[in-house]
């Protein structure tokens, strides 16, 4: 089991795709949601969503028929 970076997102869509994975029995999780949130900033950087590498595939067509 080895975990990859499905893609780069906003903070709250980060979350929202986290969640349609999971209603879909892709476990996900968010990356980097809080950095650098004590200066105020945390809405600049990126969060990264990353999905087992076996689920890739199946969280990558899913992203896309959501047409995020």
């Amino acid at each position: 089991m080895s975990i990859v970076e499905l893609g780069r997102y906003d903070r709250n869509l980060a979350n929202i795709i986290v969640g349609r994975l999971d209603a879909e029995g892709i476990d996900a999780i968010a990356f980097d949601g809080g950095a650098s949130i004590a200066d105020g900033s945390y809405l600049l950087i990126p969060v990264r969503v990353m999905v087992d590498e076996d689920d890739l595939d199946a969280a990558q067509a899913i992203v896309a028929a959501a047409q995020i």
